[in-house]
């Protein structure tokens, strides 16, 4: 069975930085797209990042510059360092995993909690 743990949150000031990290175990396989998806209170998910095996990414454009998404292909890491954080980007993050495989799969972390206040 494919797990996806998230970790790394925590609280932080406006303008410091954390880094998540999400790990994968019961993968036989490298996942086509790996993405960080975050939601906070009162709102729907929503993507943040998003990174494919051939190592293109892509961005919300309220991260850009900010954020940055890189994976260990052959581990199924995913990482997301964050930069200037702000009160708004204060959610839950989660991690996701999605590709085709004979099938359409996607897979989902339990989150981690990212705390922006002063």
């Amino acid at each position: 069975q494919v797990q996806l743990e998230e970790s790394g949150g925590g609280l932080v000031h406006p303008g410091g930085s954390l880094k998540l990290t999400c790990v994968t175990s019961g993968s036989t396989f490298s996942f086509n797209n790996m993405a960080w998806y975050r939601q906070a209170p009162g709102k729907q998910r929503e993507l943040v990042a998003t990174i494919k095996s051939s190592g293109a990414t892509d961005y919300a454009d309220s991260v850009k510059g900010r954020f940055t998404i890189s994976r260990r292909v052959p581990r199924n890491t995913v990482y997301l360092q964050m930069n200037s954080l702000k009160p708004e980007d204060s959610a839950v993050y989660y991690c996701n995993a999605n590709g085709r495989r004979g099938r359409d799969y996607e897979f989902w972390g339990q989150g981690t909690q990212v705390t922006v206040s002063s």
